[in-house]
């Protein structure tokens, strides 16, 4: 999902794409959606598909190069799952989305194995040995060529501080001495996959010189992903919504920053492993401020604290992540660290308040099937 805008959704050369465009897109395609919405066989778009096409009309119309296709919910029956890819890449895989993508490991490695398509490279990361066994079948299954980074293409960590980390990454076809800004030891697995995705496209055609690969590097970041938004406070922000991430932020935080206390401003999807999540951040919080997005989806602050009941004397519930944000930030001694995790939409609201953005507000919409 986007953070502050819907044109993040749509990216050229990283830059979302102008509210022109946007609304060009919208123009030429909502004939084609009041078209199968009236189709009794088909029936109306979800936005994610309507957007999927915008998307990909956007990239045909620009003569785009090398199109990068996000999944949106596992793979097989995904709106994006119609593209001839000649690169695929399996990132790690935990339980998520387990009400539509199955109860387990395995169950979501086999969906997101249906984006693997005949004779295509499939760079995979570190999985869990039921999700690797359903990865590599799908390969079999379809003749394609598995990369197994951590085995195949392997990383080593030369150096980290506040400001990123250095590293190497042994490809298949080189090595590669690289920087970049981003914190996180899950950082350095990706930084792997990217590089194994790039010799991959290298070997059919689309060159990407050494050097590219480094000024890429040094040059990427990702918002709301142990995302550090100012420094005096010492205030971070990371979208993480699972047990996984959490837990892999909580283990990489110590390694890249030096503080006191964990002041925690929190919120979750009401359809998300919320115990858990909140069991983990426990463990770590020496003070929690419960929250709520305006997402629809998000529990109420009194939810939120609910979840942290046997330790009620460090948790305070705030209204909006804005007044959560204040009231941790003034709790806040020279030396702790405020994080915003639990939910990306939490996060992104912290960034508004923290950085000053202007958010895009939805009016109410009327549902699919009525006549607007």
């Amino acid at each position: 999902p986007h953070l502050h805008t819907f044109r993040e959704r749509i990216r050229r050369d990283s830059e979302p794409i102008s509210q022109q465009k946007f609304e060009s897109l919208v123009e030429l395609l909502w004939p084609l959606h009041e078209e199968l919405k009236a189709d009794p066989n088909v029936g109306p778009l979800t936005l994610f598909e309507f957007l999927t096409g915008m998307a990909f009309q956007c990239f045909g119309e620009d003569s785009i190069d090398v199109q990068v296709i996000e999944v949106g919910l596992g793979g097989r029956l995904d709106a994006t799952n119609v593209l001839d890819a000649g690169v695929c890449v399996v990132t790690s895989i935990s339980l998520d989305h387990t009400a539509v993508l199955g109860d387990t490991i395995g169950e979501i490695a086999a969906d997101k194995a249906g984006i693997i398509k005949p004779g295509a490279t499939v760079v995979v990361a570190p999985q869990p040995r039921e999700a690797l066994i359903q990865i590599l079948s799908a390969c079999q299954d379809k003749e394609a060529a598995p990369i197994l980074v951590g085995r195949d293409v392997t990383w080593e960590e030369l150096g980290c501080d506040n400001d990123g980390q250095r590293f190497t990454v042994r490809g298949l076809d080189a090595e590669y001495h690289l920087q970049m800004p981003l914190l996180g030891s899950y950082q350095l697995e990706n930084a792997a996959l990217a590089v194994a995705a790039l010799e991959a496209l290298s070997s059919q055609g689309i060159q990407v010189p050494a050097n590219a690969m480094e000024i890429g590097f040094e040059r990427v970041r990702w918002p709301c992903r142990m995302e550090v938004l100012s420094r005096s406070p010492l205030l971070v922000v990371d979208g993480a919504h699972n047990v996984y991430s959490v837990e892999s932020l909580l283990d990489s935080l110590p390694k890249y920053l030096e503080y006191d206390r964990l002041i925690l401003v929190a919120g979750f999807s009401r359809d998300k492993n919320v115990r858990g999540m909140a069991q983990a951040l426990l463990k770590k919080a020496d003070v929690i401020y419960a929250t709520a997005s305006r997402h629809p989806r998000s529990l109420t602050p009194a939810e939120v604290s609910g979840l942290f009941a046997d330790f009620r004397e460090i948790v305070s519930e705030a209204p909006t992540p804005a007044e959560a944000l204040k009231m941790a930030l003034d709790s806040a001694g020279d030396k702790d660290l405020v994080l915003a995790t639990g939910s990306l939409f939490l996060t992104a609201e912290v960034r508004e308040s923290a950085l000053g953005i202007e958010p895009e507000i939805y009016p109410e919409l009327p549902t699919l099937g009525s006549s607007v």
